[in-house]
């Protein structure tokens, strides 16, 4: 019995080890170019108001709770929700708004893990098209580093930022659009 509580505890120690020495930070990051200028795609994602139309989570839970505060759209802007366990609850601050090119958005979670991330969308105009960049850098947590033993942060939000950019697509591409 002796060896097997020191066998366990050794493979606990490795495990906590091996956890341990993973990268601290992470970044995910997706891109789709669109047939829209930038200065279109740019004021559909300045104004938080308008993220519910084509944000993947806002489709997840239609009882969640939202607010508002400070401007509608640019720096400044904050958006809080709160809603079920596949959406949790935080809010986003437009912290940086350059006109056509730039969106820099700090993230805050509170559950279903606390976090505190930045976010950034950039667009690029590609000849008729705009290359919209939508990223996210963050750190690990010693619980999420574990978690990335068998899932990365890419692999559990990247398809959720391809649906947002395609949606995103499909309302700034549509005629008669905004």
């Amino acid at each position: 019995m002796l060896y097997v509580l020191l066998g366990f505890a050794a493979v606990v120690a490795v495990l906590a080890v091996v956890i341990s020495l993973r990268p601290s930070d992470f970044h995910v990051e997706r891109s789709l170019a669109m047939s829209a200028p930038p200065a279109r795609v740019f004021e559909e994602v300045n104004n938080l108001h308008q993220w519910e139309a084509w944000s993947p989570w806002a489709k997840r839970d239609p009882n969640m709770k939202k607010s508002y505060e400070g401007p509608e759209a640019g720096a400044g802007a904050v958006y809080r929700w709160d809603g079920n366990a596949e959406v949790g609850a935080g809010n986003v601050t437009i912290a940086e708004s350059q006109p056509d090119e730039r969106i820099g958005i700090r993230l805050v979670m509170v559950r279903p893990f606390a976090c505190d991330n930045a976010v950034e969308f950039t667009f690029k105009p590609q000849g008729d098209q705009t290359v919209v960049t939508w990223g996210m850098d963050g750190k690990y947590n010693f619980i999420t580093k574990a978690m990335g033993l068998f899932m990365s942060m890419d692999h559990m939000i990247g398809g959720d930022f391809e649906q947002g950019l395609t949606s995103l697509k499909t309302i700034v591409e549509s005629p008669g659009a905004r």
